[in-house]
């Protein structure tokens, strides 16, 4: 689910009810800025705690506009990761659309894409999460196992 830390807290009861994960991109809809007690975050964590859902660690351009290396997101990804580091997958959000409304654009414009060095990107986790066998997991073992292949 692409949402906001808002949807999230409003949602939060729904998914530990449900038997279906959930996935909630780019960082839960976190917004660097706001700081670690933004409303929602905290939500946000208790749901990875309780095993039924999960989150990407992706797209960080989304929470934060101090690229390229987002270092104001990383507080972030190693909160996500702390709570449960076997409900976090790791993405690009490649090829990055770029879905910011600006003037004089409608809504049904095709914009390029966001340029967007996913290189630079995935160098960052081992910034956010020094062990490699979290790293693994993360990469390879979670996602594997929520999409099953």
């Amino acid at each position: 689910m692409y949402t906001s830390l808002a949807v999230i807290a409003g949602i939060r009861d729904l998914v530990l009810a449900s038997d279906v994960p959930v996935v909630f991109d780019h960082f839960g809809g976190a917004n660097a800025a706001l700081g670690m007690d933004q409303p929602g975050f905290g939500d946000l964590l208790d749901l990875l705690r309780s095993g039924k859902a999960y989150v990407k660690i992706s797209a960080p351009y989304r929470a934060s506009t101090h690229g390229p290396d987002y270092a104001d997101v990383a507080p972030y990804a190693r909160a996500l990761i702390g709570a449960n580091a076997d409900r976090v997958v790791w993405g690009s959000d490649w090829p990055h659309p770029n879905a910011v409304r600006s003037t004089g654009r409608k809504a049904t414009d095709i914009t390029p894409p966001l340029q967007v060095d996913d290189g630079r990107l995935l160098n960052q986790l081992p910034v956010w999460e020094p062990d490699a066998a979290v790293r693994k997991k993360i990469l390879v073992d979670n996602p594997a196992r929520l999409y099953g292949f």
